[in-house]
C-alpha cells in the first residue's frame, strides 16, 4: 500500500500533556471531562509505554540464533556475504537519512555504514566475520563516533572483527580460490564453491535491482562458484518472528498509537491537513521512533479515496471524513495502522453505512484467522463481506467478485515487520509468529464511473448504481490493524486504538478537550 520514499520529520510544537489510561474511561469522561489542565483527571490519549529493554546478552543471543538459522540454511562449502546499505543522495552534498540493510541489521544489530558480514560453512562447521571500518577521528569530527572493534562485537555477539579497508584483499582471495589472512592474523580458509549474496529476482525486480546493484556487481565477478541468491532464506526466517522481535514490533505500533489518538483530538480543531500530520510527526519524535515506516497517509474528504495521498494538503472540512494511515518504526520494525474519522466528531448515516460495511469485513477477517488457514481465505472472507455490502447499498449489481473490486481495489492485507509490506511467501498457511495487516477499505471516487470503458454493459451498470453512486460519492474509508498469529487464532496488537463507530465518537468527544490546534496565520 505505500510508496518507499524518504523525507525529513516535520518537527511539531503543539506540545500536551499525555499520560496513561484506560479507554475503558471514555463514555464516562466524554460527559464530565474537565480541562486538561486538570492534572487530576486521566488521559483519554494513550501514551506509548516505555520502550523494551534487552540486556547484551539477550540481544547477543538473539542475533546468535538468527545467525544459526540462516547459517543451517547455507549449502556446505559456501560463504554468504551481506554488504551494508548504500547511501542514498538527497541533492547536492545533502543525504537521505541512512537506513541499515535490514538482512544484515537482522544478523548482526550493526548500524556502521560500510559494515560486512561473512558467514563461512564448511561442511557443517560455521565461522562469522565482520568488516568494520576503523575508526577514524577526522570523520568521526563531522559525522559522530564510529564503531570500534569492542563495540561491534559488544553488539553483535560476534568475536572475529577485521578492518573493511581489508575487503578488497578478502574478494581477491575469493577470487582466485585461495586463503585469505587479514593483517591482525585473520584467516579465513579456501574450498568454497557456493557464494550467496542478496540479488535481485531476475530483471523485472525494479526494488532489488535498484537496493541490490552493488550485490550484483560483486557476484558477476565471481565465475568459478555456484552463486546463489540470499533472499529466499531470510524471506522465510523473518516471516516468522520471536518474541524478541514481537516486543519491538508491539512498541512501533503502541508509538503509533498514541499519534492515531493525538490526530483524532486535534482533528476538530485544525484546518488543514498538514496540521494533523504534524502531530503524528511530534509523536513519532517525541517517543523516539527511527523514522516512519513509510511516509504518512492523511487525506480528508475526497483525498481518502486515494490509496497512496501523501501530500497533507487540503484542509480539514466539518462533515468530511478523514483517513489516517501511519506507522511508526522502531530499531527498525515498523507499525501499519489506519484509521477513518469523522472531522466533526459524528459519522452521518452514509459514512457510517460505509464505514459498518468495512469494519464488518475486518471482523470476518479476523474470526477465521488462525494457524493453517491460507492468506488467500482471508482475502475471500474480506472481499464476500464487502461485497454484500456493496450490493445492499446499491453500489453493484451484481455479486460476481469483479464488480466490488471498482470500490475495494487492493488486498486484504501485507506482512509486516522489518518492512511494512514485509518480507515472506503468501502461499503459506498462516503459522504462530507471523504479523500481517487487517486492511479492508471502499473508495468512491467522484470520477470512477467516468473512465469506465463506453460499452453497454458498463453503461447499464452505471444507469444502475447513479443514484447510490451520487449518494456515497467521495466517501473513502479504510481500517487497518496489526495481526499477530497465535497458536490459538490471532491477538490485536493494535486494539487500544478505537475503531468501532460508537468507540471512536466516544473517544474524540473525550479527547478533542485535550489538544487544540494552532492554525497558522494567515490561511
Amino acid at each position: 500500500m505505500k510508496k518507499l520514499i524518504s523525507a525529513i520529520f516535520v518537527l511539531s510544537i503543539i506540545f500536551s500533556g499525555i499520560s496513561q489510561a484506560g479507554f475503558s474511561q471514555v463514555s464516562a469522561l466524554s460527559r464530565s471531562r474537565r480541562p486538561s489542565s486538570d492534572a487530576s483527571t486521566a488521559s483519554v490519549i494513550k501514551a506509548a509505554p516505555p520502550a523494551p529493554k534487552f540486556t547484551d546478552a539477550e540481544r547477543q543471543a538473539e542475533l546468535a540464533a538468527r545467525r544459526a538459522a540462516a547459517a543451517k540454511r547455507m549449502p556446505p562449502n559456501s560463504i554468504l556475504l551481506l554488504f551494508s546499505a548504500e547511501t542514498r543522495n538527497y541533492a547536492g552534498d545533502v543525504d537521505f537519512y541512512y537506513r541499515q540493510e535490514n538482512n544484515l541489521y537482522y544478523l548482526t544489530n550493526l548500524k556502521q555504514k560500510g559494515s560486512v558480514l561473512i558467514i563461512r560453512k564448511a561442511g557443517e562447521n560455521v565461522s562469522e566475520y565482520l568488516f568494520v571500518p576503523k575508526r577514524d577521528p577526522s570523520r568521526e569530527t563531522w559525522n559522530g563516533k564510529m564503531y570500534s572493534n569492542e563495540d561491534a562485537s559488544r553488539i553483535s555477539g560476534i568475536r572475529t572483527i577485521i578492518d573493511a579497508a581489508e575487503l578488497s584483499k578478502f574478494v581477491e582471495a575469493l577470487e582466485t580460490k585461495e586463503a585469505f589472512k587479514s593483517s591482525g592474523g585473520v584467516e579465513i580458509g579456501g574450498g568454497i564453491t557456493d557464494l550467496l549474496f542478496l540479488l535481485p529476482n531476475g530483471d523485472s525486480d525494479e526494488i532489488g535491482n535498484a537496493e541490490y546493484a552493488s550485490e550484483s556487481g560483486y557476484a558477476a565477478r565471481f565465475k568459478d562458484y555456484n552463486i546463489r541468491n540470499a533472499r529466499p532464506i531470510f524471506d522465510e526466517l523473518r516471516q516468522i518472528k520471536s518474541p524478541y522481535e514481537i516486543k519491538l514490533l508491539q512498541h512501533a505500533i503502541d508509538i503509533t498509537i498514541e499519534a492515531q489518538m493525538r490526530s483524532m483530538a486535534a482533528v476538530g480543531s485544525s484546518k488543514w491537513e498538514y496540521e494533523v500530520h504534524a502531530e503524528v510527526d511530534y509523536t513519532f519524535r517525541k517517543r523516539n521512533a527511527d523514522y516512519w515506516g513509510y511516509p504518512s497517509i492523511v487525506g480528508g474528504g475526497p483525498n481518502a479515496t486515494t490509496l497512496h495521498y501523501d501530500e497533507s494538503q487540503g484542509r480539514i472540512i466539518p462533515g468530511q471524513l478523514l483517513l489516517m494511515d501511519v506507522g511508526a518504526e522502531y530499531d527498525h520494525y515498523s507499525a501499519d495502522i489506519t484509521r477513518t474519522y469523522p472531522v466533526n466528531g459524528k459519522f452521518s448515516k452514509e459514512q457510517a453505512e460505509i464505514y459498518q460495511i468495512v469494519y464488518d469485513a475486518q471482523e470476518a477477517v479476523a474470526k477465521v484467522a488462525k494457524p493453517g488457514v491460507p492468506f488467500s481465505r482471508l482475502q475471500a472472507e474480506a472481499l464476500s463481506v464487502i461485497e454484500n455490502g456493496l450490493f445492499r447499498l446499491g453500489l453493484i449489481t451484481k455479486k460476481d467478485g469483479r464488480q466490488a473490486r471498482r470500490w475495494f481495489m487492493h488486498g486484504l492485507g501485507h506482512w509486516l515487520g522489518m518492512n511494512v509490506h514485509d518480507v515472506g511467501r503468501y502461499g503459506v498457511p498462516l503459522a504462530p509468529g507471523m504479523v500481517f495487516t487487517n486492511e479492508p477499505g471502499i473508495y468512491i471516487r467522484e470520477d470512477a464511473l467516468e473512465y469506465l470503458p463506453d460499452t453497454p454493459e458498463n453503461r447499464e451498470f452505471i444507469s444502475k448504481i447513479r443514484p447510490a453512486f451520487e449518494k456515497y460519492k467521495n466517501i473513502g474509508v479504510r481500517i487497518e490493524d496489526d495481526l499477530l498469529v497465535t497458536d490459538g487464532g490471532i491477538e490485536w496488537m493494535s486494539k487500544k486504538l478505537p475503531r468501532s463507530i460508537p468507540d471512536i465518537e466516544a473517544f474524540m468527544a473525550a479527547a478533542s478537550r485535550e489538544i487544540t490546534a494552532s492554525p497558522l496565520k494567515p490561511e
